[in-house]
């Protein structure tokens, strides 16, 4: 397994008690298409970890594969300007997160900061996520989810 990923394991694990089997695909899950794909699930079931700057703020937005978050509606769960709302880019997500863009897991961040997630989630026995590089996932239950990233949960995806 990359070391990367491990290390995810390792953070989860140590912090949490949770033991995440890992799979990897040399072919790459950077997308929530091609996460599916590989893992042979509906794309809905894969949980994109979407990072954000809201003002001077980051935010983590868990979302279904098959939706994308609508900037008006989260700025206004921010009570903040949309015109101040957008992605945040690759060095902002790797200092926020620890991670790289394409392996963003939903919890272990370097530093903490607001997460929602996708109600879509509740609707699926089993979801995945990025386990540390854009080649890993984890499968976990939208309850673990819950419980290992603490979002809000709202709807704020188109």
């Amino acid at each position: 397994m990359h070391p990367t990923a491990l290390d995810f394991t390792s953070q989860l694990r140590d912090t949490y008690g949770f033991e995440a089997t890992v799979q990897e695909f040399p072919e790459g899950t950077k997308t929530a298409d091609d996460a599916a794909a590989a893992i042979g699930c509906d794309v809905a079931q894969i949980v994109k970890s979407i990072v954000m700057r809201v003002g001077d703020e980051t935010v983590l937005v868990l979302t279904s594969g098959a939706n994308r978050v609508d900037e008006t509606k989260l700025a206004a769960e921010f009570d903040i300007d949309p015109s101040t709302v957008r992605s945040a880019n690759a060095t902002e997500v790797k200092d926020a997160t620890g991670w790289s863009i394409g392996g963003v897991p939903p919890t272990c961040h370097a530093t903490e900061f607001p997460v929602l997630a996708d109600p879509t989630f509740e609707s699926f026995e089993e979801i995945w996520a990025a386990a540390g590089t854009p080649e890993t996932v984890f499968k976990l239950t939208p309850a673990d989810l819950y419980s290992l990233a603490n979002p809000r949960v709202v709807d704020v995806f188109e």
